[in-house]
C-alpha cells in the first residue's frame, strides 16, 4: 500500500510538472510537439477592415490544373489575349477582356501508369507560358520546348533541348531565350528552334526544384543560376557581359549551402534586382554588374519593382518592401507567415499576393496594411498574379483562371 502510495505522489507529481513526460502515449498530447507543429502550419488569417473589394470579371477553366508537382505555371499576355496552360499539355487562348476561348491545343499526351495504385502524378508541362515573335512557348519536364502560332495555336516547330525547362522561355531580337535545369542558358532562332549559342553555368550538388525566367532588355539577356550567380549575357551572340555573385555558398551540409537564384531578375532603368535563397537582396548596374545596395533577404520567388518601391516574399512568407533606390525598408507585414505564398504583383500603389489556400490579399503601398482578401481557388495559388492596365488575372491551381478588378468600397 505504501509503495502505491509513493507510486500515485510520483504520477501525481510529475502531471503537475506537466504531460511531456507522457509524450510517448498516444493518448497524451505533448506541448513541445504540439508547439512545433503550430509553428510549420499556416498562420491563421485575422479579420481585416476591408477597404478595397476584388470584383470578378470573368472566369474560366483552363484543363486540369497543375497537378501536384509544385508548378507554378504563368500564364502571359500579348495584346488584348491571355495564354495558360495546365500541367497536361492543354494550352488555351482567351480574350482576355471577355474570357472568350480563341483556341485550345494539346502539345502532348499524358502519359498515364496502366497500374491503378500508381499516383504518381503524368504531369509534363513545366515551364509555360512564355511570349514572343507571335509565339506561344512552353517547356517540358522531357526536355522539349515547343513553339505554337499565337493566332490560331498551331504548333510551329518543338525542339529538345536536353535537360527540363521549368522556367518559361522569352524571346528579344529574333531569338528565343531558354534557361535549363541543367544550368545552360541557350538562344533559340525563333523560325526553327535552332540553337544559335548557349551559355553554361555549373550546377551544385543539391538545388531549389525551379529556374529563373531570362529577361531580356537592350541588348541584354539576364538570368540567375542555382551556384548563386546572376549573369548579364549578349542576348546577339552569347558573349558574357559580366556575372555577379549573389550570395556566396555557406554552410558545412549540401542544404546549408543552397543559393539558387530562382527568382527572375528584374530589370529598371539602371538597375537590375536580384535575390538568392539563404541569401542577400541586391541592387546591381546594369552597365557592368557592380553592386549599389544589399539586404539580407532569402527568398526564391520574383521580384515586384516600380519606381516607389520594391517587394519582396521571404522564404518565411514575409512581405517586404523597400526603396529600390537606396535600399531602406518601407515596411513588412508578417500576417500571412508560412501560407507559401505566390510571388508579388503591383497594381497602383497597392501590393498583391496570393497564398495556398487560394486566397488573394490586397496591401496598402504605404505601409503594408491589409486593405482587401477574396478567396478564388480552395486548391490554392502557386502562379504569379498578372496585372494590364487595371486587369487583375489570377490563374489557380485548379486550372481557375480570373479576370478582377480591384474596386473602392
Amino acid at each position: 500500500m505504501r509503495l502505491t502510495r509513493n507510486l500515485l505522489a510520483l504520477a501525481f507529481s510529475t502531471l503537475l510538472a506537466g504531460c511531456s513526460a507522457f509524450g510517448w502515449l498516444p493518448w497524451v498530447d505533448d506541448e513541445e510537439e504540439k508547439e512545433k507543429k503550430e509553428e510549420l502550419e499556416p498562420m491563421e488569417l485575422e479579420r481585416i477592415d476591408a477597404t478595397v473589394d476584388l470584383k470578378t470579371e470573368w472566369s474560366e477553366k483552363i484543363g486540369d490544373g497543375m497537378g501536384r508537382k509544385y508548378l507554378r505555371l504563368r500564364p502571359v499576355i500579348a495584346a488584348d489575349r491571355i495564354f495558360a496552360a495546365d500541367g497536361y499539355g492543354v494550352v488555351e487562348a482567351l480574350d482576355r477582356f471577355t474570357g472568350d476561348q480563341i483556341w485550345e491545343t494539346e502539345i502532348g499526351e499524358v502519359k498515364r501508369s496502366w497500374n491503378p495504385l500508381d499516383r504518381r502524378d503524368p504531369s509534363f508541362v513545366s515551364g509555360a507560358v512564355g511570349y514572343a515573335h507571335g509565339m506561344v512557348l512552353t517547356g517540358t519536364t522531357g526536355g522539349q520546348v515547343v513553339a505554337l502560332d499565337a493566332a490560331d495555336g498551331r504548333e510551329v516547330w518543338r525542339v529538345s533541348v536536353g535537360a527540363e525547362v521549368l522556367a518559361p522561355p522569352s524571346g528579344g531580337l529574333d531569338l528565343v531565350f531558354v534557361h535549363t535545369e541543367d544550368g545552360r542558358l541557350l538562344a533559340l532562332e525563333k523560325g526553327s528552334g535552332a540553337v544559335r549559342w548557349s551559355y553554361e553555368n555549373p550546377v551544385p550538388i543539391l538545388m531549389l526544384r525551379g529556374s529563373s525566367m531570362p529577361v531580356f532588355s537592350n541588348g541584354v539577356v539576364y538570368a540567375g543560376f542555382a551556384n548563386g550567380m546572376v549573369a548579364a549575357v549578349r542576348a546577339e551572340t552569347g558573349e558574357p557581359v559580366w556575372d555577379h555573385l549573389v550570395m556566396l555558398p555557406e554552410g558545412r551540409s549540401e542544404l546549408e549551402r543552397m543559393v539558387d537564384v530562382d527568382a527572375s531578375p528584374a530589370v529598371a532603368g539602371p538597375l537590375v534586382f536580384a535575390v538568392a535563397y539563404q541569401g542577400r537582396l541586391k541592387a546591381l548596374r546594369t552597365q557592368n554588374g557592380m553592386p549599389v545596395w544589399e539586404q539580407e533577404v532569402s527568398s526564391f520567388l520574383d521580384l515586384a519593382v516600380d519606381a516607389n518601391k520594391l517587394v519582396a516574399v521571404d522564404s518565411q512568407d514575409a512581405v517586404l518592401a523597400f526603396n529600390p533606390q537606396n535600399s531602406s525598408s518601407l515596411w513588412k507585414q508578417e500576417g500571412l507567415l508560412r501560407r507559401e505564398l505566390a510571388p508579388p504583383a503591383l497594381i497602383g500603389d497597392n501590393v498583391l499576393v496570393a497564398d495556398i489556400e487560394g486566397y488573394v490579399h490586397v496591401l496598402a503601398g504605404d505601409d503594408g496594411r491589409f486593405i482587401g482578401r477574396r478567396k478564388i481557388d480552395g486548391d490554392g495559388i502557386r502562379a504569379p498574379i498578372l496585372i494590364a492596365e487595371d486587369f487583375i488575372y489570377v490563374l489557380g491551381n485548379s486550372g481557375k483562371l480570373v479576370a478582377l478588378k480591384l474596386e473602392p468600397r
